[in-house]
């Protein structure tokens, strides 16, 4: 099984040796071909710099330096675009996600399913990022139809196969367990550790977490729900 790791990047300097370390402890001991793709998000810190030390100490080390700040669904499917693995993994790169959590996702794809998505069920994030993340949540579902824990969760594990099929907008990344669903892919929501942020600041504020998502969510509603559907029942 050969497994491409993603990581978008947008000024995360402090936060990228400590992860960087964690996750190739972790993916050695899993003992499978890998590539870990780090996609720097047109970051105004020393992140891309950092990165480059890192690539030159391991060959397996991709980095995709994007032009400017895009967003993160932006710089997810870029990676997704590179990728080369049957398996891919998706993390932030902020340290808040663990990587001792992906042989646990991993486990799970082995079972059989398609998809293995991180739920942060106890989460280590401000007050105020907690409650509209709730709230965010519970409005996907209700208009979606769905019952997801934490869509927005990035610690992610895919069948490429099948992540590779989602034409991505953005903002995408919120609602790929309803895409892939809705291709067809067999989704599981499996608890992960979520840890406070250390170093740095997040990236999204009221606006990035109620008002745009959702708009979005009233899209991917209605093409949800307008989804054309058919069996043959005889060809003759």
């Amino acid at each position: 099984m050969n497994i491409s790791v993603i990581i978008p990047i947008y000024n995360e300097e402090e936060n990228i040796p400590l992860l960087y370390e964690e996750l190739i402890q972790v993916l050695e001991n899993i003992g499978s071909d890998y590539e870990v793709i780090f996609v720097d998000d047109g970051s105004t810190d020393s992140s891309l710099e950092i990165l480059k030390e890192i690539k030159e100490r391991n060959p397996r080390v991709k980095i995709l330096s994007l032009e400017r700040n895009t967003g993160l669904s932006s710089a997810l499917k870029a990676g997704i675009d590179k990728a080369s693995g049957e398996v891919i993994i998706t993390m932030d790169g902020d340290l808040q996600n663990d990587p001792r959590d992906i042989p646990k996702l991993l486990n799970y794809i082995q079972k059989g399913y398609d998809v293995a998505s991180g739920w942060r069920r106890y989460r280590k994030d401000p007050f105020l990022k907690r409650v509209s993340s709730i709230i965010a949540n519970y409005i996907r579902n209700k208009l979606t139809s769905e019952s997801i824990n934490d869509s927005s969760c990035m610690l992610k594990v895919y069948k490429s196969e099948y992540l590779k099929k989602i034409k991505f907008y953005r903002g995408w990344h919120r609602f790929l367990p309803t895409l892939l669903k809705m291709e067809g892919a067999r989704v599981i929501e499996v608890e992960v550790t979520h840890r406070p942020r250390t170093y740095g600041q997040s990236k999204y504020g009221i606006k990035n977490r109620l008002i745009k998502p959702f708009i979005d969510t009233l899209v991917v509603a209605w093409l949800k729900n307008n989804r054309i559907s058919y069996k043959i029942k005889e060809e003759i």
